[in-house]
């Protein structure tokens, strides 16, 4: 019975690192339209980098939690783009824009966006299981 409540360990570790994931995703959106002056200054896109992590006390489980292990940011360059009106211009008229694609970020964030809805799912069927092991012992 101890081990049916790891499926809670395991969902609740990709719960949360789907949440960072998210709210990674989100920031990547909102700083998506930031120019700056020069191509170093210029936002990069990040992304988090999950682990599975070993049941350190037993190392037989075939359970895996899942955590955030690092972000890293983008090495693609910049976007150089010519506006001269922009007050974030540089000498010679251009913005640097972040390296975000929004489109690939939008993907990315319906694929997490279903991930923690089956976590969610795995977590709620998990919980009526374990209730209807509960119902059949009292009767």
């Amino acid at each position: 019975m101890s081990n049916m409540f790891k499926v809670f360990d395991v969902s609740g570790s990709a719960l949360s690192a789907q949440s960072v994931r998210l709210n990674t995703i989100a920031s990547n959106m909102a700083n998506a339209q930031v120019g700056s002056t020069t191509e170093e200054g210029a936002y990069r896109s990040k992304q988090p980098v999950f682990q599975t992590v070993m049941d350190q006390l037993n190392p037989n489980s075939s359970t895996m939690p899942v955590r955030v292990m690092d972000i890293v940011e983008s090495d693609a360059p910049a976007r150089a783009k010519y506006e001269p009106a922009h007050p974030q211009a540089n000498e010679d008229r251009y913005v640097f824009m972040p390296n975000v694609n929004m489109v690939d970020e939008m993907a990315n964030m319906i694929s997490a966006s279903r991930s923690y809805e089956n976590n969610v799912e795995v977590m709620n069927t998990t919980k009526q299981l374990l209730l209807r092991t509960l119902q059949l012992g009292q009767g």
